[in-house]
């Protein structure tokens, strides 16, 4: 495939974007990708990564000297700046301050909710039994009629709502 900028020199790296919601994809050849910087992207990472963690830190947090160290693996501010992978478990806890608010600003958040945030846990009492079998079984019948419509998405989500009713 042609490179899409300069459209004469065979494509070697393609470069995928997320703004916005909107996905977009380029293919570029070697040149082109070193023209607008894509070429030196990971070939020295472990270096640019520190200059990342450095950015969110905003020079706000004063210098960590090389003395503070995990006492379980001996990894170091610095190393997991260097290479952006934390030593162990154990880091997490004693570079606490120092790492949260880069997590905070990556993900978003620092606690875990689960893979439904919120979800209420509840039992069924006998009296919701009845209705509970009642509405299975109107599910059942609208996953009829989404199959006959070839509707399988719906389907899929009737599907997996029946399972989780009877299970």
């Amino acid at each position: 495939m042609l490179c899409q900028h300069c459209k004469k020199h065979e494509a070697t790296t393609v470069v995928k974007t997320m703004i916005n919601g909107k996905y977009a994809e380029y293919r570029l050849c070697p040149e082109c990708a070193h023209e607008l910087g894509y070429d030196s992207m990971f070939t020295d990472f472990t270096s640019d990564f520190g200059g990342l963690f450095s950015s969110f830190f905003s020079n706000a947090l004063p210098a960590i000297s090389g003395a503070t160290h995990c006492d379980t693996c001996g990894s170091t501010i610095n190393d997991i700046r260097r290479t952006g992978k934390v030593g162990c478990a154990d880091c997490y806890d004693t570079f606490f301050s120092e790492l949260m608010p880069t997590i905070r600003s990556v993900h978003g958040n620092t606690e875990h909710k689960g893979k439904r945030p919120g979800a209420i846990e509840y039992t069924v009492n006998e009296e919701e039994e009845g209705s509970a079998e009642n509405k299975i079984e109107s599910l059942r019948a609208e996953l009829k009629k989404a199959i006959e419509n070839e509707n399988f998405e719906r389907a899929a989500q009737l599907r997996d709502e029946i399972k989780e009713m009877e299970g």
